[in-house]
């Protein structure tokens, strides 16, 4: 990390599932550590003026993060195009490239992208805790292979 880069310890709450001694399940609060670095996303120039097209460089993002934004975003009627790349496999960044049609911004497709894949992520795992408090699995502690 250079110089000009600060990090920021973030404390979270979160929910943590554990298990009693009888068999039920305990929702536990814990706190969940998150380093953040202030300059997480830039606009890379060569972007619009009115910024209907732009690439954004997310760093310390990888393939995971990228495939899912480009879906979310892409779903959007208003994006012409997106896509990314990663420049090069030994630095973790990720080039997203927007364009958009005249009444949206590169800028605004983007956040969209990022609260639709937030509410995606959380709807998933609301239902899997849902599904998993419901306790009606089997668990095999044999492997199958």
């Amino acid at each position: 990390m250079s110089d000009n880069e600060e990090t920021e310890q973030h404390i979270l709450p979160d929910t943590e599932m554990i298990q009693e001694s009888e068999g039920e399940m305990e929702e536990v609060e814990v706190e969940t550590e998150v380093d953040t670095e202030e300059d997480k996303v830039e606009i890379i120039a060569g972007s619009s003026i009115d910024l209907t097209a732009a690439t954004f460089c997310l760093k310390n993002e990888d393939h995971t993060l990228g495939n899912a934004l480009r879906y979310v975003i892409m779903k959007n009627p208003n994006v012409d195009y997106c896509g990314y790349t990663i420049p090069h496999p030994s630095e973790a960044k990720l080039n997203l490239r927007i364009q958009t049609a005249d009444d949206t911004t590169a800028v605004e497709a983007l956040q969209e992208g990022l609260d639709n894949l937030t509410d995606m992520c959380q709807h998933i795992l609301d239902t899997f805790q849902g599904e998993f408090e419901k306790g009606e699995f089997t668990y095999d502690e044999k492997p199958n292979w």
